[in-house]
C-alpha cells in the first residue's frame, strides 16, 4: 500500500510541475496585447486560467493527502521499530553451581 501512495505522490508531483509551468502568469496578458501569439490557446481566453486553476487546486489538494499518508506510514515504522513489544525476550534459568572453592569450609563442619 505503501508502495502505491509513494507512487501516486511521485505521479502528482511530476503533473503540478507541468501544469504550473503550462500557466501563464498576470503580466502574460500585456504582452499578448502587442502582437503575443500566446492569446489564441486551446482553452479560449479567459476559460485557460479557470481551468488550469482548477486542476492545480485538485492536484495540490490530492499531493496534500498523500502527503499525509506517507507520513502516517513512516511514523507507524518508526513506532513499530522502537517499541518494546519488538524486543525478543528469553527465558534463562538462573546459574546454579555446585562447586565451591577449595578454601571454603564444608557445610557439614
Amino acid at each position: 500500500m505503501q508502495t502505491f501512495v509513494l507512487v501516486v505522490h511521485i505521479i502528482l508531483a511530476i503533473l503540478m510541475i507541468v501544469l504550473i509551468l503550462v500557466q501563464h502568469g498576470k503580466g502574460a496578458d500585456a504582452g499578448a496585447s502587442f502582437g503575443g501569439g500566446g492569446a489564441a490557446t486551446v482553452f479560449g481566453a479567459s476559460g485557460s486560467g479557470n481551468f488550469l486553476s482548477r486542476l492545480t487546486a485538485v492536484f495540490t489538494a490530492l499531493f496534500f493527502i498523500t502527503s499525509l499518508t506517507l507520513a502516517v506510514f513512516a511514523k507507524k515504522q518508526t513506532t513499530d521499530a522502537y517499541s518494546l513489544s519488538s524486543v525478543q525476550t528469553t527465558q534463562t534459568a538462573p546459574a546454579q553451581s555446585t562447586e565451591t572453592s577449595p578454601t571454603a569450609p564444608k557445610s557439614g563442619e
